[in-house]
Parts: C-alpha cells; sequence; structure tokens
C-alpha cells in the first residue's frame, strides 16, 4: 500500500467519508466512499455511498408508497435490512443525527406517511440495503495501513445519487494532493 500518512492526517468519526484508497483490492470496498453514521470505542458502522442495486424501495416491501431514487448496497453486513439517511430531522421521529442536518433512521411508519405527503423525496431521503461495519480496533487498524483517507461529509451532499464516479470527484474536491490519487489505474498489474 502507499504510504498516505503525509495527507491522511483526519481522523474518522461519526459523518465523516472513508475513501478507499486507490490500491484497495477488496471486492466490496474498492474505490468507494462511505458515510460513517458511527464510530466510538465499541467500533463502527456507515453506509457505502456509491454502489447502486437495480431495484427500488417499492420492489421490497407491499404497500410502500412511491418513491423515485435508488437503493444503495449500503455494506456487506446484513443484506436483509433496510437503512436509510435523511435530511428530515425532527420530522421524523426517532431520527439519529449523524451530522449536521443528516440523519439516520426513524420510525418508518412515518417516513412512509412523509413521503405519501411530499416531503421526503430523494432529494432529503437515501436508502440502504446492508451496512458497512467494523469492529473494536478494526478500523483502526484499517487506518494504520492507510487503506482509507478520511474527510469531512461537507465536500459532498450525501444525498445526491446522479454521480457516476464519486470516488474520483470527492478526492478531486479534496484538492491537488488528493487529486492525483484518481490517476492510479484500478488494476496496477496491467500497468
Amino acid at each position: 500500500m502507499i504510504d498516505f500518512g503525509n495527507i491522511n492526517q483526519t481522523a474518522p468519526d461519526k459523518g465523516h467519508l472513508l475513501i478507499a484508497e486507490p490500491l484497495l483490492q477488496d471486492p466490496f470496498f474498492k474505490r468507494s466512499v462511505i458515510l460513517l453514521c458511527e464510530h466510538n470505542d465499541e467500533g463502527s458502522f456507515g453506509f457505502v455511498l456509491n454502489k447502486y442495486t437495480d431495484m427500488e424501495v417499492n420492489e421490497l416491501f407491499d404497500a410502500f408508497p412511491t418513491f423515485d431514487g435508488s437503493v444503495c448496497i449500503g455494506g456487506p453486513v446484513e443484506h436483509n435490512n433496510l437503512f436509510y439517511i435523511h435530511h428530515l430531522g425532527e420530522d421524523l421521529e426517532g431520527s439519529i443525527p449523524i451530522g449536521e442536518k443528516l440523519y439516520m433512521g426513524g420510525n418508518f411508519e412515518d417516513l412512509k406517511t412523509l413521503i405519501l405527503a411530499g416531503k421526503a423525496t430523494s432529494d432529503n431521503l437515501r436508502f440502504f440495503i446492508g451496512y458497512s461495519g467494523w469492529e473494536a480496533e478494526q478500523l483502526a487498524e484499517e487506518m494504520h495501513v492507510n487503506s482509507w483517507i478520511v474527510a469531512p461529509n461537507t465536500i459532498i451532499d450525501p444525498m445526491d445519487t446522479s454521480d457516476d464516479a464519486l470516488w474520483e470527484s470527492t478526492l478531486k474536491k479534496m484538492g491537488k494532493k488528493y487529486e492525483i490519487l484518481t490517476n492510479f489505474p484500478e488494476d496496477p498489474s496491467l500497468n
């Protein structure tokens, strides 16, 4: 792995982004951008923002209101569960703050009501199947071997699903010393 010690000086925290270093070859996390929803002594979890399914949430649940938005694969853990992040805040009871004006979860029945009322849309709500998780110290070990670059989530809009090249564009928004990483080949053995 490349030594990112001189450029990756931000510690992971709730609400931050984890950006896979360019040579990370894990098939699931290769060139991924993850929103960390929790990070503490017990472990960490978040959602991959740039892995999509071909399904819509209406296909997953009977009697779910029409919702025009993709369902993402949040990670390799618990693919039988649906998770969501949003900007609905206190309008959705039980929401957990994860960043400035950014929340996770909340009452599912209330969420359906907000969708029907047009208050919850693909502009302020995003669905995920599964999540990405790390046991205590596991993420610290991955940070120690420079598997991840950490950034504040303010450099992107976590609700934006229109960016097909999120990994590259996120690094470019972080400045020249990160932009150069986008030139690394996906498969270094072909270089």
